[in-house]
């Protein structure tokens, strides 16, 4: 762990331009001697504190965390998207349903229409009958009446004749003769 570091500030102590200055390098009133010295002291303090695996803890904890929060918005994204074909497929449940209702209050609607059709009809058949025997009522009521009317002219106008042409003997057997037919055909 400590022969990379130092190889590569090797290297880059051979490469700096302060080695092509005039005058000692390694002296301290040379202030790039005392800057690169400072430099060495301070990335030394930092090897030291572990300063670098900290960093680089705290980069793979960072890196931990924004995985672990893409992992979350993943699922909460798959999570949304089912709760979403759930609704659609609800919905389509409902649409469907509703449909059906609809279909079926028609259908009801049709059917309740025919049954009051055929009801009126049979209404109107019942109040055409009821009408007709009233009228074969009134008019058998009537040809009775005028029968009757009928019969009362024709008695009354055969006692007429029969007064005229009868004798009271004659007319006292017609009587017991009416009598007796009356009463064979009550009996």
């Amino acid at each position: 762990m400590w022969k990379t570091p130092l190889i590569t500030l090797a290297i880059a102590l051979s490469a700096s331009p302060a080695l092509a200055a005039k005058g000692p390098f390694f002296s301290l009133s040379n202030t790039d001697f005392v800057v690169l010295i400072s430099f060495i002291i301070f990335i030394g303090v930092l090897v030291y504190f572990k300063v670098p695996g900290m960093l680089m803890k705290m980069l793979d904890q960072r890196a931990d965390g924004i995985q672990s929060e893409i992992d979350e918005a993943r699922a909460l994204r798959e999570e949304a998207q089912a709760l979403l074909a759930s609704y659609e497929r609800k919905q389509q449940e409902v649409q469907e349903q509703a449909d059906r209702i609809v279909a079926k209050a028609k259908t009801d609607a049709e059917e309740a229409a025919a049954a009051a059709k055929v009801d009126l009809e049979k209404s109107i058949a019942r109040r055409l009958a009821a009408a007709a025997d009233q009228i074969a009522s009134a008019e058998a009521a009537a040809v009775k009446e005028v029968r009757d009317q009928a019969a009362i002219v024709a008695v009354a106008a055969a006692r007429e004749v029969i007064a005229k042409q009868l004798s009271a003997a004659e007319a006292n057997k017609l009587i017991d003769a009416g009598i007796a037919e009356v009463e064979a055909k009550l009996h």
